[in-house]
């Protein structure tokens, strides 16, 4: 069994995190102006390597927080771990000012 190391719970079974897919896929900026070719390519088709690979994993039987994890596709080693920062845009003005406090507070 693989064991994955979420970065807020710790080291779990592989059992409890769903694999989300290749990391770091752009989605395209005017979607409307795709062919069918090219949106099918998009949604379906990945690289699929063999040896290192970035993937994007949710803790689906835990804190339920995604992360990405690099990790060997031969050996099975996971290389390490990065979390995603919450996007500034999407918070309304309350989460933003508390975040801005806690910047702050980190800076002193």
């Amino acid at each position: 069994m693989l064991l994955i190391e979420c970065p807020w719970c710790g080291p779990r079974a592989e059992t409890e995190f769903s694999c989300g897919g290749e990391a770091d896929i752009a989605r395209p900026l005017d979607t409307d102006e795709l062919t069918d070719k090219e949106w099918g390519d998009y949604l379906f088709m990945r690289k699929n390597p063999r040896g290192v690979h970035r993937e994007q994993w949710l803790h689906t039987q835990g804190c339920r927080r995604w992360f990405i994890a690099q990790r060997d596709t031969v050996s099975y080693e996971i290389q390490g771990y990065e979390t995603f920062e919450r996007p500034l845009l999407s918070m309304d003005g309350n989460d933003a000012k508390a975040q801005a406090k806690a910047q702050e507070g980190k800076a002193s």
